[in-house]
């Protein structure tokens, strides 16, 4: 295993089959670096416990020398390499592209059809975590603006209307 900084996160790779170790939280930072619209939308792997399934594997942890479990989540084909001791996560080559696609797809799906039920869940997030207060307001405040952009977009009639007002 060698050191590489990762979208601004140090993480552990394999330069034999280019898989990569990320300690605890930091797929998530790494996803946040690798695009800021995305860092409202969570990745929990364990959120919807009715949409994974979980198969032990013979791989091993790289730190914990436990074995995986991989890990299927939501309707992502990415299965995940993940360590219940350390909750590590290891990616096989090409797996973190594929994460950041598919929550690409999800953003917008999320953003046009439960727009009001994400906010409101970010906004409970503020307070209740998982992150720290200062990145779930940044999160809530991230899909605040979206919710400027989709206002403006699906109704530039009432928009033309709050521009004209005199200020």
């Amino acid at each position: 295993m060698q050191k590489a900084l990762f979208h601004n996160v140090e993480v552990d790779y394999c330069p034999e089959c280019l898989g990569v170790w990320f300690d605890k939280d930091e797929l998530r930072l790494a996803k946040d670096d690798k695009d800021s619209q995305l860092q409202w939308l969570d990745f929990d792997i364990w959120r919807d416990k009715g949409k994974f399934s979980v198969i032990k594997l013979d791989k091993r942890c790289p730190v914990c020398r436990v074995p995986f479990v991989q890990v299927r989540y939501d309707e992502s084909k990415v299965k995940i390499d993940f360590c219940k001791r350390c909750q590590g996560i290891w990616l096989d080559r090409g797996e973190f592209h594929q994460i950041v696609t598919y929550l690409k797809r999800k953003y917008d799906y999320e953003i046009l059809h439960h727009y009001t039920k994400n906010l409101a869940v970010q906004l409970w997030e503020v307070f209740a975590g998982p992150e720290k207060f200062r990145q779930e307001l940044e999160d809530f405040l991230i899909l605040l603006k979206l919710l400027n952009y989709k206002f403006v977009v699906q109704h530039p009639h009432i928009n033309h209307l709050i521009e004209a007002v005199p200020k």
